[in-house]
Formats: structure tokens, C-alpha cells, sequence
């Protein structure tokens, strides 16, 4: 399939109270990066005004819905996966145009919403606290979670339909309401998740919409009414968010901030399963994943073989139209991602890189219209300090940095602010556990590629990466808080830690 025929630009809007707010004058556009003259939609930018209506509709919402059986909020779920079985190829179909990644990247993605509408489904009828033994046998200990209230959740371009999943069914579920604010590089996407939301029943105020770019989100994290902010992006809109929500008593962020994630290849590692891991790891998305790996970590003895191999295969890579099957990634974002990485390719020779495949911007016909960039992949012994190995450069840029020993290797893998994804390629169950141990990480796999994650795990990570509040099932820690509850069923008063109880 190929995107050939132009498509009449979808016209965005807000959800506020269960209404849909006609635009303001103040619109942008989103693009298809694949061909950037396609117009996907015009959508409004959010001001103040629509924040307020929209946090004062989830708080009006918000008793209703805390009250509501939390087996029944899990119905409403259930109800959002039939919607979105029905539209699975029509939501891939517009993921990929919009935000560039290729088909069946979108399709497994929309399959990963699903799965996590599912996993939210199934929680609804499992245990929502504890039952504790009292130093009083005449007493009954409980302890159970409560929802905070009101939920932002601001989410990324990369991953527009499964990622605000993670975060809006586990605070939904709990009983939270929310405030929806995609990215303003994926907003017909979002759009349409609403669309389907709406659809799937749930009640008005408890899911809105707003769309815009940075006014729109720093506008909601001010917004005194917000109780939590969930955040995916980079480590400086994240930090901001956290500056902001420090001025607010009752408020907790979670907030997932980008990596430089690492594969480490052993010396003992099958080298067909380290160079496809590697090839995965790097160039899935275009390296447009926040645990893609911006390095691979590979054994001096095994380096030489490796990088032939490695760099033989991603020559061979086809980038092109996200709607052709065929091809194994598409383009970056837009046209400024593509010059922060040709900016960190040539930063990369500067530092003294050996450039084992030249990457670049991609000009013949079929990429001229787009932001195309085929891989760069270098070879760099580690110093502390270097640039290059050590920030994140969202894209298809790779850095092969051979190691001594595992011990060396682990050094070298934690040697950066963040600490969000690694895997390791050995057939060694000690040098796995030391892994395992001494890397920095939220996340870590062995004999995989470091992307992958799977709805029933936490995924988050540390340092930059992370403030160790992970989302999808980890979510549940952050959107609730626990609470005591202890019940007398004595007629007199008897206290632990053996309080005297007597009034003279």
C-alpha cells in the first residue's frame, strides 16, 4: 500500500464536558512527514480559557465517576476494545501518515493500545487493596487505594495511540478523571482515541481533549485543579513540568524523559542474534523510540566481525513510504529532527568517530518530498565526556564502542544521565546477573532487543529517564494513594502498642 491520493485535512477540535468546541482562531497544522505538503488536519491551539473549562468539566465529573462500580468502569473499557478491533486498520492507516512509521510498526501499536484497554479490563474485577492482621484481634485492618481526581496526561508523537493508553486506562479505572493533551505533531490521532472513547460510552467530563503545542500543555500543568501529570517527552519539558507542579501541595507528576539506551554484546554472544538485536534496537522507528539504542556496546575480540556484519545489514535497510509494507522504517518527524541529527552526526566526526556508514538526508525522488534520513553508524573507542556516546539523539544515529571486560562495559553503559533501556547479548548467566545488577536501567532484557515492552510491565526508567513512577501497569502506584482503614468490633476501646485507654 502507498500514500498517493490527497485526503481532505481533518478538522480538529476540542472535547470539553462531552461537547466538541468549534475551533479558535489560533490553529496549526499537522503534517505527514512522509510527503510534508499533505495536510492531515487543521486543529485549535488551547489558551487558558479552554484549559480552565476543561479541568473544571474532568473536576465536575469526577464524584460520579470516583462513586461509579469499578467493575463497571471496566466495562466501559471493554466496550473501548470492541471499538478499536473494528478500527484497527483505519487507526494504522492514519498513525502512519501522520506520524511517519511504517505500517506494521502502527499496526503492532495499535494492537498495544488494545492490549492495554484489555489488561485495564481484566484488572477491574482483580484486588484493589489488602486485608492486614490488627495488634488487636477484636480489629480489621484494610488497606486500600483511592484515586487522586484530576488526571493531565500529555503524551508524545512517537507512539500516539499506545502511550496514552498506558496512562489513561489505569487512571481512569482507579476512578480519576482527565484532561487529554496529545502532542501537537500527532493530534489527529489523539482526536480520533477520543472519537472512540466517546463511542465506547464513557460518561461526558471524564475524558477531554485538548489540542495545541507547549502554550497548551504549560497552561494545563499550571492549572491548580490538576491533582497528578503524567508526561512522556523530553527530559527538559519534563523537568519543567516538575519546576511547575512544585509550586502545587497536593500534586504528583510522573514523567518518562528519554534515553541513550545501550545494547551490550558479550564476547560468547550468537552473532546472528546480536546483529539483529542491534539492527532492532537502533533503526526500529528510525531510532525514534525513547529506548532506542544510541549505542551498541560490543567485546574487543568480536568488534571487527560485528561491525561488518552490522553495517552490512543496515545498508540494506529500506527506508521510504510508511504505507508500503515493504519498507523497514520510515522517515523522522519533520524536517528539524532531521537537522538536529545530521548536527549530532557531524558533532559524532568531530569527536573523532570512525565512520563505518555514512548517513544523511535522503534525496532521490522517492524521499525528496519527506524528511528522510538513512542510518549513521560510527565506531568511537569511550572517553568520559564525549558527547556523541553519551546524549540523546532520537534518530538513526549508532555508535559501536568496543569493551575489555563486562565490568568495563558496564561502566561504560552507565556513563550517561540516563538509564532507561539495555540488553545484553551472552550466553552467560553470570555475566547476566551482573548486568542485571550493576546497569542503571527501568527496563533490561537479555538476548533481545532493548526495545519491546509488553503492556503488564512497569516501563519507565531512572536518572534522566525517569522519576521511578513507571507507566502502563506500573501506573496504578501513582494514579492512586493508599489509605488506612481500621474497624473496631469490640464495645470498648483497646489501642496497639498497648496505649492506656482509661479516662479518669
Amino acid at each position: 500500500m502507498t500514500s498517493t491520493s490527497a485526503v481532505r485535512p481533518l478538522t480538529g477540535r476540542h472535547l470539553v464536558a462531552g461537547r466538541w468546541l468549534p475551533a479558535n482562531g489560533n490553529l496549526f497544522e499537522s503534517h505527514n512527514p512522509a510527503h510534508w505538503d499533505e495536510v492531515i488536519g487543521v486543529f485549535p491551539n488551547a489558551g487558558g480559557a479552554e484549559v480552565d473549562l476543561a479541568v473544571a468539566a474532568a473536576r465536575d465529573a469526577y464524584p460520579a465517576w470516583r462513586r461509579m462500580s469499578r467493575i463497571r468502569r471496566a466495562e466501559l473499557f471493554d466496550n473501548l476494545a470492541q471499538t478499536v478491533k473494528r478500527e484497527q486498520d483505519r487507526l494504522a492507516e492514519l498513525m502512519a501518515r501522520e506520524c511517519g512509521k511504517v505500517i506494521s510498526e502502527c499496526k503492532a501499536e495499535v494492537i498495544e493500545g488494545l492490549h492495554m484497554i484489555q489488561y485495564v479490563f481484566g484488572t477491574g474485577r482483580m484486588p484493589m487493596g489488602e486485608v492486614l492482621s490488627s495488634e488487636i484481634p477484636e480489629k480489621d485492618a484494610f488497606m486500600r487505594r483511592k484515586p487522586w481526581g484530576v488526571v493531565a496526561v500529555i503524551t508524545p508523537w512517537n507512539f500516539p495511540f499506545a502511550v496514552p493508553l498506558w496512562m489513561l486506562g489505569p487512571s481512569l479505572l482507579e476512578g480519576n478523571t482527565v484532561v487529554f493533551k496529545p502532542s501537537e505533531d500527532t493530534p489527529a490521532i489523539g482526536q480520533r482515541l477520543m472519537e472512540l472513547f466517546e463511542e465506547a460510552g464513557f460518561p461526558p467530563g471524564t475524558v477531554n481533549l485538548l489540542q495545541g503545542a507547549a502554550e497548551a500543555g504549560e497552561a494545563l500543568v499550571r492549572n491548580p485543579g490538576v491533582n497528578v501529570v503524567l508526561f512522556t517527552g523530553s527530559y527538559d519539558v519534563g523537568h519543567r513540568i516538575q519546576q511547575l507542579s512544585a509550586e502545587h501541595y497536593d500534586r504528583i507528576v510522573a514523567c518518562e524523559m528519554g534515553s541513550k539506551s545501550a545494547v551490550i554484546v558479550c564476547a560468547d554472544a550468537r552473532m546472528d542474534l546480536a546483529v539483529t538485536c542491534g539492527i532492532l534496537s537502533a533503526f526500529k522507528t528510525s531510532g525514534q523510540r525513547c529506548v532506542s539504542a544510541g549505542r551498541i556496546i560490543v567485546h574487543e575480540k568480536i568488534i571487527d566481525e560485528f561491525a561488518d556484519r552490522f553495517v552490512g545489514m543496515a545498508r540494506r535497510l529500506r527506508v521510504g513510504e510508511p504505507l508500503d509494507s515493504g519498507n523497514f522504517t520510515g522517515p523522522v518527524i519533520h524536517q528539524d529532527a532531521a537537522a538536529k541529527i545530521e548536527r549530532y552526526n557531524e558533532l559524532a566526526r568531530k569527536e573523532g568517530a570512525k565512520v563505518l556508514l555514512e548517513g544523511g538526508r535522503m534525496t532521490s525522488s522517492d524521499h525528496a518530498k519527506g524528511c528522510y534520513l538513512s542510518p549513521f553508524v560510527y565506531r568511537m573507542d569511550y572517553r568520559p565526556g564525549v558527547r556523541s556516546i553519551r546524549e540523546e539523539v532520537f534518530g538513526p544515529h549508532l555508535a559501536l564502542i568496543p569493551f575489555k571486560t563486562n565490568e568495563e562495559a558496564a561502566r561504560i553503559y552507565n556513563d550517561t544521565e540516563y538509564g532507561l533501556s539495555m540488553a545484553v547479548i551472552t550466553e552467560d548467566y553470570r555475566a547476566m546477573r551482573l548486568f542485571r545488577d550493576e546497569c542503571e536501567y527501568g527496563m533490561g532484557y537479555v538476548n533481545l532487543p532493548c526495545i519491546g515492552a509488553e503492556v503488564h510491565l512497569p516501563f519507565g526508567g531512572v536518572k534522566k529517564s525517569g522519576n521511578g513512577h513507571p507507566s502502563a501497569a506500573g501506573l496504578i502506584e501513582t494514579v492512586t494513594h493508599k489509605t488506612a482503614w481500621t474497624v473496631n468490633h469490640a464495645l470498648e476501646v483497646k489501642m496497639a502498642q498497648g496505649l492506656k485507654t482509661e479516662i479518669d
